[in-house]
């Protein structure tokens, strides 16, 4: 009887795993527009902000809160809600936290005050930092044969690659076309079908052990996470210098190596250092970095270029970065199917990062009367090439081989890497650009072609920086990674298989 009884937990269990495997690139859509939703709110309010400080009336400063908020939440709160999917749940954490984001996009899309915009913005991180997690491990332990694998993990690399000029387009053209509201209330057909699809094909999953919560490691990254964020951003638009910028980038270093000395000792840590110790992972946590680092502000420089520049519209200058973003969809499919398991990551995420590296001095040419299709279109499509080559081959490597009870965690610190280094690379270009126009406008008198010209200085100061931050990024990433695949962890295909077969 007992041997009977296993026979059939046994063919439920095969059962219910030959279900998910029959939906799975299904589930992998699903997954996807949730993903595709997070990444492009780090842009798409961006173009729709002159036109929502005209309806609220705020001023200049206080318009980078409506960015700001929604960074600090989401870069604050990305491990610990890594940690939440492991201990209770990726699929109710998902779909509770999707959930929640249509409806703070709601709230926003309906602001009639700048506090209501900001709070909403705010709540939008929130459930960001605990639904990109949850969809990122839930994708690792779908897809368990190394091909297979690879098209995937292509897929969700090209996502966070283009994602971001997705939703310059898109809030150019809901701005343009309805309302900036849109751009907030768009967020609702993307979470409901989300949601949907997630209650219909996802597994419940149960935790693997019912540790406790790191509570001291939980609070240090947070707030290490949310100083680092804020200093940065509070950078953008006052001195480095400034005591407010100094003490939170300070007190953002001085909670982040508490946070490491307590994982080294903690009996249940928020991020066990066995994650990033690995070479490959290590490597692939750097590469993600890096790339947010450089990548912001390329985008930041190229809108303003083509619209304060060149004098495009906010749709117009959406439809100018198509190009990058099919770049980076074609060459993350074929980088993680095709080349990665022939080479390893280690010369196709150098490759990748020496390529922006040279994209990113080709933009450094732009001049004011540089044309789109002869000087910026050929950087943009290098870009889109060099990013590809990046993102989708550290998003699986930095996920590939962990423990399923840290497979939450380590898709945290996925997102929590591009994030912060987004959010440094955003202000630290933003204040070598500003400085740099300073300088070229000191002593001279100012009309508009010389404050055009001016502004390209600036632009193009930022390019020469971003380079720089690429170069060091093929060599550390030439360093770091292995130079060939390693096999699939054994527990991989074992926990796809054994885990419940309930539906929900």
């Amino acid at each position: 009887m007992p041997q009977q009884r296993t026979e059939l937990l046994g063919a439920a269990a095969t059962e219910g795993g030959d279900s998910v495997h029959a939906r799975r690139w299904w589930i992998l859509a699903v997954l996807g527009i949730a993903q595709l939703m997070v990444v492009l709110d780090i842009t798409v309010v961006n173009i729709a902000l002159p036109s929502a400080q005209r309806a609220l009336h705020f001023s200049n400063n206080s318009r980078e809160w409506v960015v700001t908020a929604y960074a600090l939440a989401f870069g604050g709160l990305l491990l610990a809600g890594g940690r939440l999917g492991d201990l209770f749940g990726r699929k109710r954490l998902f779909i509770a936290s999707t959930i929640g984001f249509a409806a703070a996009s709601a709230v926003g899309g309906a602001a009639q005050s700048f506090g209501m915009l900001v709070a909403a913005r705010g709540l939008q991180g929130v459930f960001a930092a605990l639904m990109a997690p949850a969809a990122l491990s839930l994708v690792s332990t779908t897809f368990s044969d190394p091909r297979e694998r690879g098209t995937a993990f292509g897929i969700w690399g090209a996502i966070g690659g283009a994602g971001a000029a997705v939703g310059l387009l898109l809030g150019g053209v809901l701005t343009q076309d309805l309302s900036w509201r849109w751009t907030l209330f768009v967020n609702l057909a993307f979470a409901i079908v989300a949601a949907a699809g997630a209650v219909a094909l996802l597994r419940r999953d149960t935790s693997s052990a019912r540790e406790p919560i790191d509570v001291p490691g939980t609070l240090t990254a947070t707030g290490g996470l949310f100083a680092l964020v804020y200093g940065f951003a509070y950078a953008q638009n006052h001195s480095w210098g400034s005591s407010t910028t100094v003490a939170f980038l300070i007190a953002g270093a001085v909670l982040l190596a508490a946070f490491v000395a307590i994982q080294a000792r903690a009996a249940h840590p928020l991020l066990p250092l066995r994650v990033v110790l690995d070479r490959n992972r290590g490597g692939s946590y750097l590469a993600l970095g890096i790339a947010g680092l450089g990548l912001f502000g390329v985008f930041l420089f190229s809108t303003y270029y083509l619209q304060e520049i060149k004098g495009y519209s906010p749709s117009r200058t959406g439809l100018a970065f198509l190009p990058l973003s099919a770049a980076v969809v074609l060459s993350a499919g074929i980088a993680n199917a095709v080349i990665v398991p022939r080479t390893g990551p280690r010369p196709v995420v150098a490759s990748g990062m020496a390529l922006t590296a040279i994209a990113m001095g080709l933009l450094a040419q732009l001049g004011v009367h540089s044309t789109y299709t002869a000087d910026l279109l050929p950087a943009l499509v290098m870009t889109g090439v060099g990013v590809g080559l990046v993102y989708a081959p550290a998003t699986d490597f930095a996920v590939r081989g962990v423990k399923p009870a840290d497979a939450g965690v380590a898709s945290g610190l996925v997102n929590a890497m591009n994030q912060v280094g987004g959010s440094l690379g955003l202000a630290l270009l933003s204040t070598l650009a500003a400085t740099a126009t300073t300088h070229y406008l000191a002593g001279k008198h100012p009309n508009p072609s010389l404050l055009a010209h001016a502004a390209v200085h600036g632009y193009t100061t930022g390019f020469w920086w971003a380079a720089g931050f690429f170069a060091a990024g093929a060599l550390i990433t030439g360093l770091l990674l292995h130079g060939r695949a390693p096999q699939p962890a054994p527990h991989t295909q074992a926990d796809a298989q054994l885990q419940p077969a309930a539906a929900n």
